[in-house]
């Protein structure tokens, strides 16, 4: 394989994490032995909040008020079709029962989680696209229990768009705290008493930590670093539409890779030219977030083949991946490894980020590789359950205690074993397999 690398990243997504990993473990330790006291205490420190924790139905109604009609309207947009997309999912999947055997009968039930709490992030930009693909996932997957969380913006509290797009997709308690502290505040059921069973969102590193390390006493939607992308183009995409759909995701941080594979060297030249301006031309907070991602976390690789490519691509595993090439449907049926897939020019990365339909919570640092993004199943419970009648016990019991006793389970043995001699007294059954194995 002959693979260029135009432009290697300085840094990695493990950049860091060391430390990150000691303050999220010492944050969440204590929170989880002092509770709400602590929570807040660590609000009023990183949040600068001294307000209620609990959004009150006044406040809600408030912010309403201050959101301009054209807005709502978006919100209502977007939410209709995260809505859609995430009910046709969860209508992609059905309980049923099947007869295995004759009188044994299988059967697979959905459940919906109790609790889930949705992080929406609210720090350096207002991420209201994020309560809509969280919140209204989760109540489309039939949650009992929505809480959401957000960081406070001012003195006023959560941003009135972000509180305004939490109560229209139909969040049922909403704090305002954010980072770690919201984090742990959702999972062990602070100023609710409803701990989650599940914890969803994208958020910054201490969040992705968090959330990380908290996995096993209750769910997690995924493995989550900075937002990726990744483009594939060849000679026939416009390097303008590239550049400017790389610096798009930069701007989220200074630590968010954007990738571009390709097979022309002469793309390749022209992209990389174009980079800097459109950088330079955008408001200052954004250019510096831009500036510092595309220097030390910005690739541009170079294959001989588009095979190559798929290679690539596919070990890098963005979590956006755009297709910005011909014979679109090649690349479609060969790629397997991305959190969502744009495909086309006349699509990109911020239409499924803000309002398409497609959930923009989505696997990060190769974790594409194994599992897809947020949707409806990500709420849901896939239980199976058994039931037969005594004359398939017959088959099940016999064959349950010769595996068993191979396996050297006898208790297990045992429990076939008494079934046989209730339900078929006086019969004989082989038992044992006399060959030794």
């Amino acid at each position: 394989m002959a693979i260029d690398y135009y432009k290697k990243a300085e840094k990695n997504a493990s950049t860091g994490y060391d430390q990150t990993q000691e303050i999220v473990s010492r944050m969440l330790a204590e929170i989880e032995a002092d509770g709400e006291a602590k929570a807040k205490e660590y609000c009023q420190k990183l949040d600068g909040w001294e307000g209620d924790v609990v959004v009150s139905r006044e406040q809600i109604e408030a912010a309403k008020a201050k959101v301009p009609e054209q807005l709502k309207a978006d919100i209502q947009f977007a939410y209709e079709r995260v809505s859609r997309f995430a009910a046709a999912q969860r209508d992609s999947i059905r309980e049923f029962e099947t007869e295995l055997s004759p009188g044994l009968f299988a059967g697979q039930k959905l459940i919906p989680m109790e609790t889930a709490g949705c992080y929406v992030p609210g720090g350096r930009y207002a991420h209201i696209a994020s309560a809509i693909m969280s919140v209204a996932t989760a109540r489309t997957a039939g949650v009992k229990n929505v809480i959401a969380c957000s960081v406070p913006r001012d003195e006023n509290g959560i941003h009135p768009a972000i509180l305004y797009a939490m109560d229209l997709a139909g969040a049922d308690t909403i704090l305002q705290m954010g980072g770690v502290q919201g984090i742990a505040s959702m999972a062990f059921g602070l100023f609710t008493g409803k701990p989650a069973d599940i914890l969803v969102g994208p958020g910054n590193r201490f969040v992705a930590e968090a959330k990380r390390q908290l996995f096993g006493r209750c769910g997690i939607d995924m493995f989550a670093g900075p937002t990726e992308i990744g483009i594939i183009a060849d000679d026939s995409a416009d390097p303008h539409i590239v550049a400017t759909d790389l610096v798009g995701q930069a701007e989220h941080g200074p630590d968010s890779p954007a990738w571009l594979f390709t097979t022309s060297r002469a793309l390749a030249d022209a992209v990389s030219e174009r980079i800097p301006g459109l950088i330079a031309d955008l408001p200052e907070t954004q250019s510096k977030a831009a500036d510092a991602a595309w220097r030390d976390y910005g690739e541009i690789v170079i294959c001989d083949s588009r095979e190559e490519v798929v290679e690539v691509s596919d070990r890098y595993a963005s979590e956006h991946l755009e297709l910005q090439v011909e014979d679109l449907d090649w690349w479609v049926a060969k790629l397997t490894s991305y959190g969502s897939l744009f495909v086309g020019e006349e699509t990109t990365v911020a239409f499924g980020d803000k309002c398409s339909g497609t959930n923009h919570i989505l696997p990060t640092k190769g974790a594409a590789r194994y599992t897809g993004g947020l949707c409806a199943q990500k709420f849901l419970k896939i239980v199976t359950y058994q039931r037969q009648s005594r004359e398939a016990t017959r088959d099940v019991a016999a064959t349950t205690a010769r595996l068993s006793r191979c396996e050297g389970m006898e208790g297990h043995a045992r429990t076939g074993d008494v079934r046989l001699a209730k339900y078929y007294p006086g019969e004989h059954f082989d038992l044992v397999i006399d060959e030794e194995v």
